[in-house]
């Protein structure tokens, strides 16, 4: 039975990211994933199973050679205004570039068979979610002595050449 939970049709989780896809070097990166439990009917060998699958880890690969996990957290979003907190499940990238976040989601499976108590399948299900692209950028703060009003021709105000 666990090769057949491996093999049936559970959707993995979908990921997503705060900012995304583009953030900044140095900044905390909120990444969720979104799994929901499933449960689904097979014909297995002329009988009718009915499988249950349950998100109990996360696998966080976040592209620059840094992973997490397994963990029960999932993630969550946040409001814009809470955006570059820590979470369980941020991270903040310390080189600018294009990476690539993978979440292997483990799911825990129970079966029955023609209508049958539940069962546990033993050990999990692996399923991959989708890749999920992010740049990472770089910030440049400039400070300047004078405003566009002191100095009209100044870096930045728009009269500049």
């Amino acid at each position: 039975m666990e090769h057949e939970f491996q093999n049936s049709p559970v959707a993995p989780a979908t990921v997503g990211s705060q900012p995304g896809p583009n953030t900044l070097r140095g900044a905390e990166t909120n990444l969720y994933a979104q799994a929901t439990e499933q449960a689904f009917d097979l014909d297995l060998l002329g009988q009718k199973v009915h499988i249950t699958a349950t998100p109990i880890a996360y696998v966080w690969d976040y592209g620059d050679g840094i992973a997490l996990g397994p963990t029960p957290n999932s993630g969550a979003q946040l409001p814009q205004d809470r955006w570059g907190e820590k979470t369980l499940t941020s991270h903040i990238y310390t080189h600018t570039g294009n990476f690539t976040v993978t979440v292997a989601t483990h799911f825990r499976g129970t079966y029955s068979v023609n209508g049958g108590a539940p069962l546990a399948i033993p050990g999990h299900g692996t399923f991959n979610s989708a890749l999920l692209p992010v740049s990472v950028w770089r910030t440049v703060t400039k400070t300047y002595a004078d405003d566009c009003l002191q100095n009209p021709q100044g870096e930045g105000c728009g009269n500049a050449p």
